[in-house]
């Protein structure tokens, strides 16, 4: 897990994620699709059904990413108010200390008086709020007692103290004003975009629905195309370092034959092409650590996969309703992995590696400002909560094609 947060990406990409013929067949694909679904304009002025995709896209995009910004918003909230409330609490405590110190004084001041040990003046430093502006009266602090001293002196801390404390709380409080205005305004954004792109589905005729179901679809399976491509890069990935592994071990044993060619020394031959076999495991073979990482990743998928068929809600962390980040992170929780709540910090949480070198229970962070998130299944497939109005469910890491996948860390 990452030590410390890292600066949010601003849209550098990841060696092994995009790459020239990626983005090119992405954008074949994008235009086959809009020379299909024969995107031409009504003549009546309304937009077309392609145009009206775009844009509710575009606006399911704008709400995800302001449901993360409200995610984080929420989450600094809850921890500024814990801290005020600490902090409330601590001027509390210290406010009935300095109470009870005050009347200690003020029993001693008036007792004094009253003997006539001591003069009104006295009396009246006593009692002051700022004990610490009399302090320069040194013919006034010469008739106190160390013992009585000491009290003065408490008392005057513990007002500084709380004083400090006090303050602290009201810079605390208004930080809290603050990420609450940004949770109330990323919550209207929100709102805002979800209503935009309901409304314009609402224009759409069912004929025109009926076109824009047709055009999905499409995508749908140019996005398994290239899932199934990218297994197949995958299993040959493995394939050639299993090879190239299984090479190593044959030219080592048959290296270590060839030195203990005499007599009683084949022992030696067959220690060393032992030596060879962990060499072997520390190439295409699972390390220990890898071995850990598969059986975590594995109830993380086993989480994931029993919260299919829920629904996207934004902002929500389970058990009835998730957004993308609140999927991921539940799944690795019930892993014993705590991940951060938002994908801004998610992405920063483990160690990036390749869409080849992509595991079951990897993340993947999809566009520039790494606003969504799935968890990777195998074969160029993923569980993820995909957008509002939708429910998890498992699909293509391409669904959005391969020009929005961002990067892909193995969060433990």
């Amino acid at each position: 897990m990452a030590s410390h947060r890292k600066s949010r990406p601003t849209g550098t990409l990841v060696s092994g994620i995009r790459t020239p013929v990626l983005a090119t067949a992405a954008l074949t694909s994008v235009a086959l699709l809009s020379q299909t679904a024969e995107a031409t304009p009504s003549a009546d002025g309304r937009p077309s059904v392609e145009e009206v995709q775009k844009k509710v896209d575009g606006l399911y995009r704008q709400a995800e990413s302001a449901t993360e910004k409200y995610d984080a918003a929420r989450e600094r909230t809850a921890r500024e108010r814990k801290h005020v409330d600490t902090l409330l609490d601590d001027v509390a405590q210290r406010t009935a200390t300095l109470n009870t110190a005050r009347e200690e004084l003020g029993s001693f001041a008036a007792a004094q008086y009253r003997t006539g040990a001591i003069t009104p003046g006295t009396a009246t430093f006593l009692l002051a709020d700022s004990p610490q502006d009399y302090f320069d009266q040194t013919h006034l602090m010469s008739r106190l007692t160390s013992r009585q001293k000491g009290m003065v002196d408490d008392y005057v801390s513990a007002q500084a103290a709380t004083l400090k404390t006090r303050r602290e709380a009201v810079t605390s409080l208004r930080s809290l004003t603050r990420s609450q205005d940004e949770l109330k305004a990323a919550k209207s954004t929100v709102q805002e975009k979800l209503s935009a792109a309901r409304k314009l589905l609402s224009t759409l005729t069912a004929q025109e629905k009926a076109r824009l179901a047709a055009i999905e679809k499409e995508k749908q399976q140019e996005a398994a195309r290239k899932a199934v491509e990218l297994a197949r890069k995958q299993a040959a990935a493995a394939q050639t370092a299993k090879q190239r592994s299984t090479d190593t071990s044959v030219g080592t044993s048959s290296g270590s034959g060839t030195i203990s060619g005499s007599g009683s020394s084949t022992g030696s031959g067959t220690s060393t092409g032992s030596g060879s076999s962990t060499g072997s495991g520390s190439g295409a073979s699972p390390s220990p650590s890898g071995g850990t990482y598969a059986a975590k990743a594995a109830k993380a998928l086993d989480f994931a996969r029993a919260q299919i068929g829920k629904p996207y809600v934004w902002g929500a962390t389970g058990p009835g309703s998730y957004d993308c980040s609140g999927l991921t992170s539940a799944a690795w929780k019930a892993a014993g992995v705590t991940l951060p709540r938002t994908t801004y910090d998610q992405v920063n949480a483990g160690t990036t590696v390749s869409l080849t070198d992509a595991r079951p229970g990897d993340l993947v962070f999809f566009y520039d400002d790494v606003s969504h998130v799935g968890i990777y299944i195998g074969d160029g497939m993923m569980i993820h909560a995909p957008k509002p109005g939708a429910y998890v469910r498992e699909e293509s890491i391409y669904y959005g094609g391969a020009s929005i996948i961002h990067s892909v860390v193995r969060p433990a």
